[in-house]
């Protein structure tokens, strides 16, 4: 079985695909067994020597040499074997070339099936490849299918698949076949064929991404995103600083009348953002997060990441946020567990302090 056009083919898919010659013989090599057992009906074993310097394709019988013969397609006797080879003994392999009729057509198929599934696995493992140093960034695509409220996303040439599942989409979000959005992606997913890349539209990262991406400032290094807590959908907080005290962070992040704030707010469909001054000093920080709530006080707990915060009457309930949520992005933004309280219950609670320590003292002194 002499083919040259066949190598030819093979050194052409080389040097445009980058694939070696090597990976496609051994996998056709390996194709061809199977389809010569198939189409003869042999059980026993079978060898496929592919060699591109002489552009020959040879194929192999293999048997075990025995005194005894019970399975004829993989043993031989030693006195039929002697026939074949002269000097053999029993116990060794004998290996015997084929020259199988009308087979020409099968391998010819076989080549081009294993030829175009591994084209396939090559590009798709390339695309993975890539696709792993796209891991924590954003992506642009496009709503291909969505499955029992799972969304599958084309990224890219679309040689792979981006998974949207429910727990990773913003509530009260709609998604419609050939929507274009953003995502940001979590992982990448190699299970052979079933290759996948995890994306989220509900990751704190989506945030950071989408500033990094509009704001020059992010991006040459001179602001500084330092947190960011989000609730998707909703409300995010994220802390910002400058490493060049002429450079205004905050300034930078809202943009001109807002303009660069306002595209992040509307690519994310108006959920609220609320821009930090990060501090050095924790309490200051954690009064700046509880923005847009104006704070009085804020002690600590010595040794203990936990703040007590006084904010005015008219102002605790914007402090704490609905269902807590201000507070508790705070907390998360920060680091540190707050309890928040109004200007009135703070000074109730220090004048029945000392209502308790004059009343200790006066037992003291009785005694």
């Amino acid at each position: 079985m002499v083919n040259k056009d066949f190598f030819l083919a093979l050194e052409d898919l080389e040097r445009e695909k980058g694939i070696s010659q090597e990976v496609f013989i051994e996998a056709l090599e390996n194709a061809l067994v199977i389809a010569y057992k198939r189409n003869s009906g042999i059980s026993g074993g079978v060898e496929v020597k592919l060699n591109p310097e002489k552009a020959k394709i040879q194929i192999f019988s293999v048997r075990n040499i025995v005194d005894e013969v019970v399975d004829k397609d993989k043993e031989i006797s030693l006195e039929e074997a002697r026939l074949i080879k002269k000097n053999c003994k029993v116990g060794e392999v004998l290996s015997e070339e084929i020259v199988p009729k009308d087979f020409g057509r099968i391998a010819a198929q076989t080549a081009k099936q294993v030829i175009m599934q591994k084209l396939r696995e090559t590009e798709r493992d390339n695309t993975i490849t890539e696709f792993c140093d796209k891991e924590n960034e954003i992506m642009n695509c496009v709503v291909r299918r969505i499955e029992d409220k799972t969304v599958y996303v084309e990224i890219g040439k679309g040689e792979i698949e981006g998974v949207l599942l429910p727990s990773d989409q913003v509530p009260g979000e709609k998604y419609e076949l050939n929507q274009k959005i953003k995502v940001y992606v979590k992982r990448v997913r190699n299970n052979g064929r079933n290759a996948q890349i995890m994306v989220s539209r509900t990751a704190a990262g989506l945030v950071q991404r989408l500033f990094e991406n509009e704001v020059p400032e992010i991006r040459q290094g001179v602001v500084e995103i330092k947190a960011v807590s989000r609730e998707a959908g909703q409300r995010t907080k994220i802390a910002i600083c400058s490493h060049d005290p002429a450079v205004d962070a905050v300034g930078a992040c809202v943009g001109n009348k807002g303009a660069r704030v306002n595209a992040i707010v509307q690519e994310l469909n108006g959920e609220k953002i609320d821009i930090i001054l990060w501090s050095e000093d924790p309490l200051e920080y954690i009064a700046k997060a509880l923005s847009p709530a104006k704070v009085i006080k804020v002690s600590a707990l010595e040794g203990e990441k936990v703040a007590t915060v006084v904010v005015p009457d008219d102002k605790l309930s914007l402090a704490i946020g609905r269902d807590g949520q201000n507070v508790r992005l705070a907390a998360r933004l920060t680091g540190w567990k707050i309890d928040v309280k109004s200007e009135s219950k703070a000074m109730a609670e220090i004048q029945s302090e000392m209502e308790e320590s004059e009343a200790e003292d006066t037992a003291t002194e009785e005694n």
